[in-house]
């Protein structure tokens, strides 16, 4: 098989809307004699599925303050939290492997690989899970691409199960809100099962290893590669601007939603519905027990078509005198409260 990795003028790219948008393109564009495999680790990211409402399944706050980047992906699925605690291995094999679908098949190689670095206990467990002791490690997801089949799993090296609760907001029946402790017992870290030798491996050594024991190769060094070009990285920095760092299509693509805030603010009790369509304000009611003088109609038109961004709500706002409409507020305490 061909490695393909990160690699860009000599420096490893650990961007994870890169390492998204790499994917996508080898995919439909890199067509060689032979498989495919290309590892990888990042910084951290959340990349929600394809149908997924992002405001609802992040703590945005959380996003921000932390400086997490959120993409959305191609594929359908659930929220993930992703980061250089985790190799991802992805691969491309031609269709008459017979691997799709196949999930034993498919982690054959990797429990043989993992047995070799001392984790001896690690097995598959329902579709698309590697487990220790009933406890995830991996999980595994397949599709079909130009007439290969495209698939991926993870390999949890380590784990920041705080940050893992913090940014996610998950459907309740599979992580229920006890957190931490819920996540803690499904869970569990490879480096902790590793044989001693490898206990203090980095992320990037245990990428290595990954790769000599699934290309049977001493040495990452022996590996058959195939370096991308000027012209491939090229094509893979239109994708990353004009997609996978671009809020139309991370935040824009949400479903249409509605919600409700309310709360005691300088000017009293503020009560806004919103109607949320393309991550732009659709529809906006102000309600509340404040003393202002003007129309509060006029603020609600002023914020619809605005995109549920901090900044943009701002300047929606700027224009207004807050303290005619709702006797006195700050700008900001409206902003927070649509945000909160």
């Amino acid at each position: 098989m061909y490695l393909i990795e990160p690699y860009r003028n000599g420096e490893y790219i650990t961007d994870g809307a890169y390492a998204l948008a790499m994917q996508v393109y080898v995919q439909d564009n890199i067509f060689l004699d032979e498989g495919i495999i290309f590892p990888y680790y990042c910084k951290p990211k959340v990349e929600i599925g394809r149908f997924q409402n992002a405001v609802s399944e992040v703590n945005q706050d959380y996003l921000e303050d932390n400086d997490i980047l959120l993409v959305r992906r191609d594929t359908g699925g659930g929220a993930i939290l992703v980061d250089d605690g985790a190799v991802n291995v992805c691969f491309l094999v031609p269709e008459d492997t017979g691997v799709y679908g196949d999930y034993k098949k498919m982690y054959a190689p990797v429990i043989k690989a993992l047995n070799n670095l001392g984790i001896t206990n690690v097995e598959q467990s329902g579709r698309n899970d590697l487990v220790i002791d009933g406890k995830k490690v991996s999980g595994g997801a397949m599709t079909m691409s130009n007439g290969r089949v495209y698939g991926g799993f993870s390999l949890l090296l380590d784990i920041n199960v705080e940050a893992m609760v913090a940014v996610l907001n998950p459907n309740r029946k599979k992580i229920e809100s006890k957190g931490i402790k819920s996540v803690q017992s499904r869970v569990t870290t490879l480096r902790e099962h590793l044989a001693p030798g490898y206990k203090d491996v980095t992320t990037e050594e245990f990428k290595d290893l990954i790769i000599q024991q699934l290309l049977s190769i001493d040495d990452v060094k022996d590996a058959k590669r195939y370096e991308l070009t000027d012209e491939d990285w090229k094509q893979i920095d239109k994708l990353v601007e004009e997609k996978y760092k671009n809020w139309d299509w991370n935040y824009g693509k949400s479903p249409r939603y509605s919600y409700n805030r309310d709360g005691r603010l300088s000017a009293g009790t503020v009560d806004i519905s919103l109607e949320i369509e393309g991550g732009r304000i659709d529809k906006c009611s102000i309600f509340g027990d404040f003393f202002g003088q003007g129309n509060i109609n006029e603020v609600e038109d002023a914020l619809k078509g605005t995109r549920v961004v901090k900044e943009d709500l701002l300047d929606a706002l700027k224009p207004l005198d807050l303290d005619h409409y709702f006797g006195k507020l700050e700008a900001s305490e409206l902003t927070d409260l649509i945000l909160s």
